[in-house]
């Protein structure tokens, strides 16, 4: 597909066929799809976002570098201040418009329960790449070291993996008991409900995306052109 540019593109979130978004490096690159061409979008500014989520296609946020929070309403993306640390967020992930969650460097988790974004304790200074949940209960946050942190609800606590400390950039699930977490060095970790263990993925190209259509059906990338698929045996 043409896209319009050779900017990075780091993520991409849609919430039909015909609404789509992509973020990437530089020029405050947001693209949009409407189900025939991609477009560029302006966002009154030149920073770097890596990651967009959205309960809707009026409702989506992306994170952006240096720092900050930017929000689509539907017609204008709009910067958010308020709540926002000077601190690169690198992942965004929510179970509805009024429980969002991003993530960041030296810790930071950030919670939006629909009027305003606030800081979480995490008890950690390691930085975050991805966060993702099932729900609002049952959230992950994975990034340097092999960090791994659990949100129930309440807190977040440390389910660090002692079979890896590979920076892990990427996390995803079919359900509570059937997650994954990807990262360098050829890193897949899954996790049962119970503990994290190592899977082999036959690669130590560094890994950065996991996506699937059910537990039997999973999609790693990374670099290098790696493409890497798990029929759930």
């Amino acid at each position: 597909m043409t896209s319009g540019t050779k900017n990075y593109l780091n993520g991409v979130w849609g919430s039909s066929p015909s609404d789509v978004f992509t973020v990437g490096l530089g020029g405050g690159k947001i693209l949009h799809y409407d189900g025939n061409a991609w477009s560029n979008m302006p966002t009154g500014t030149s920073n770097t976002f890596y990651a967009v989520w959205g309960s809707s296609s009026s409702d989506v946020f992306a994170t952006e570098a240096p720092s900050g929070i930017i929000h689509y309403n539907g017609k204008t993306w709009s910067k958010i201040t308020q709540g926002i640390p000077a601190s690169t967020l690198w992942g965004v992930w929510g179970s509805s418009s009024t429980d969002v969650f991003a993530v960041g460097s030296e810790g930071i988790i950030l919670h939006y329960d629909g009027n305003a974004w606030s800081s979480m304790p995490t008890g950690t200074t390691n930085t975050f790449y991805a966060v993702w949940g099932s729900s609002s209960s049952n959230v992950f946050a994975v990034g340097s070291g092999g960090i791994i942190m659990h949100y129930n609800g309440n807190s977040w606590s440390n389910l660090s993996s002692s079979s890896a400390t590979s920076d892990l950039g990427a996390v995803w699930g079919s359900s509570p008991t059937d997650v994954y977490a990807v990262g360098s060095g050829g890193t897949i970790l899954h996790y049962d409900g119970n503990a994290w263990s190592s899977m082999p993925s036959g690669t130590s190209d560094t890994l950065s995306a996991v996506w699937g259509s059910s537990s039997s059906d999973i999609y790693t990338v990374g670099t290098d052109g790696i493409i890497l698929h798990y029929s759930g045996q």
